[in-house]
């Protein structure tokens, strides 16, 4: 018997392609969403109380997520039909209507996406993957299913990373850095010649951390 091993995609690989049944129906991912930013985010069960605070977390920053181009897509190892129930209890006890799809997995999809754990059981951690309109991995974070996880990181995650492809990188805690607040990072230069310039054509703290206007 072919042991089972733990996968997982890394940084910058492209997002593994799967064919699954969700509650908006069958979709092939990433290749339906080609094009698109997209966030696919794990939860340990369907009916559990923290994965409810966190889908309906995730439901009040659907415009968010909209606005920033990037769709949501929740994802556990329990029958779509699981899924469609606890959604409509959701929307019938806690008025909040669950507008992403749901992905019903199996332990396959899970581990090729390194969300089985073996030291945690046997649901789905809760892992989130960000994933870029090259289909390419960019963000991933895990939680323990005993913690739920902070939604407006991931908004902030996948803002952060749209700006950085455009504008350079950004600090710790962007847009509330304590030393620079929403200001733009600006490469370290490379050469003798570009640190000398950089003081007169930014402001810095020194040629290797100057920074930038946020271009809104």
């Amino acid at each position: 018997m072919e042991e089972t091993r733990l996968n997982m995609p890394l940084l910058g690989d492209v997002f593994p392609e799967l064919k699954v049944q969700t509650t908006h129906g069958p979709m092939n991912i990433p290749g339906d969403l080609k094009g698109k930013w997209f966030v696919l985010f794990s939860h340990p069960a369907d009916f559990t109380p923290v994965c409810t605070t966190e889908f309906v977390a995730f439901q009040k920053r659907y415009e968010e997520f909209e606005k920033l181009g990037c769709k949501l897509i929740g994802m556990s190892i329990d029958q779509v039909f699981s899924h469609i129930k606890w959604i409509e209890w959701i929307k019938s006890e806690l008025n909040v209507e669950i507008k992403f799809p749901i992905i019903a997995a199996n332990d396959s999809i899970a581990m090729k996406l390194g969300m089985l754990h073996p030291g945690k059981g046997t649901n789905t951690v809760r892992a989130v993957f960000i994933v870029d309109p090259e289909s390419k991995v960019r963000l991933i974070m895990y939680y323990p299913q005993e913690v739920g996880r902070n939604i407006d990181e991931v908004v902030r995650a996948v803002k952060a990373l749209q700006i950085s492809d455009t504008q350079g990188a950004v600090a710790a805690g962007w847009p509330n850095n304590e030393l620079i607040g929403d200001r733009i990072i600006v490469p370290p230069a490379t050469n003798e010649e570009d640190a000398k310039k950089r003081p007169a054509e930014y402001e810095c703290f020194d040629w290797w951390f100057c920074h930038k206007p946020l271009e809104k």
